[in-house]
């Protein structure tokens, strides 16, 4: 797909991978739609780099938002080719810890219901033409919170993250054949889950060490890694759709070393004996 005169829907680009994926589609000729809500100063700095775009608050909890969002766009662009489905709460404002009721109910609103909302108002713009939606999740959504990966993930935020795969799956057959819908699941990623940010850098040394080790790769992501993903479903996966690619260095795997085979036993030859 060629990005020249292509319009993306980027949710999230007022945050760190959100920004790193915002900049990328940029750079390849796409005209951005940048929604944002919350955190102030990230949003001034979002607005700052992407002034010739269009940066629009709402809140994505809320249908008429979503709904005014979806129809500036169609009056600005004519059109809708790309959506970063890119929303989730994860844990704010609570970091390592329980939630509350109406902690929960923000979760599923911001992490699930917000995606809900997006793909269901892009849909008309999106049936238009060839086009694309990545659903940007965690391996929360399959972990949950054992081993040491409870030191990070609420259970909540678990439980909204193991719907979203039940959407990818649904709005691939929805969508098709104009719309192609995939997953992106993010393990720790630097700037989500990893190093800067709060969670990270209230563990302790031994806890980010141990976490690091359960990773095959041995390293957080990195926006880089991201946006190579983000490509690659955009560039090089025509034939891709209702696909969840998990980014997250083997996380998922467990870090636990292949043993060596043991010595067997010719169960032919101890009858024999």
């Amino acid at each position: 797909m060629d990005l020249r005169g292509k319009t993306a829907l980027v949710c999230g680009a007022s945050r760190y991978l959100g920004r790193h994926l915002a900049r990328d589609l940029a750079s390849q000729g796409a005209k951005l739609i940048l929604p944002y809500y919350d955190w102030p100063e990230s949003i001034r700095e979002m607005q700052k780099e992407f002034a010739s775009h269009l940066c629009l608050q709402a809140d994505l909890r809320k249908p008429q938002d979503v709904q005014q969002l979806l129809n500036k766009t169609c009056q600005t662009y004519k059109r809708l080719d790309i959506v970063i489905n890119n929303i989730e709460r994860g844990g704010m404002p609570i970091v390592h810890g329980p939630y509350t009721p109406e902690q929960w109910d923000l979760e599923m609103e911001t992490t699930l219901k917000a995606k809900w909302l997006i793909f269901q108002e892009s849909l008309p713009l999106l049936k238009k033409q060839p086009s694309l939606v990545i659903n940007i999740s965690s391996i929360a959504g399959i972990v949950g919170r054992t081993g040491v990966a409870g030191l990070l993930f609420n259970d909540g935020y678990a439980a909204a993250n193991r719907g979203i795969s039940s959407f990818t799956e649904t709005w691939a057959k929805q969508g098709a054949p104009e719309i192609r819908v995939n997953e992106i699941m993010l393990g720790l990623f630097a700037g989500r889950h990893g190093e800067s940010t709060r969670g990270w850098s209230l563990l302790s040394a031994e806890d980010r060490e141990q976490l690091i080790k359960e990773t095959p790769l041995r390293r957080t992501g990195q926006a880089e890694d991201l946006v190579r993903a983000m490509n690659f479903l955009i560039h090089d996966a025509p034939f891709m759709t209702g696909t969840v690619l998990r980014l997250d260095g083997g996380y998922s795997l467990g870090g636990q070393d292949v043993p060596k085979m043991p010595g067997g036993l010719d169960e032919d030859l101890a009858i024999q004996k």
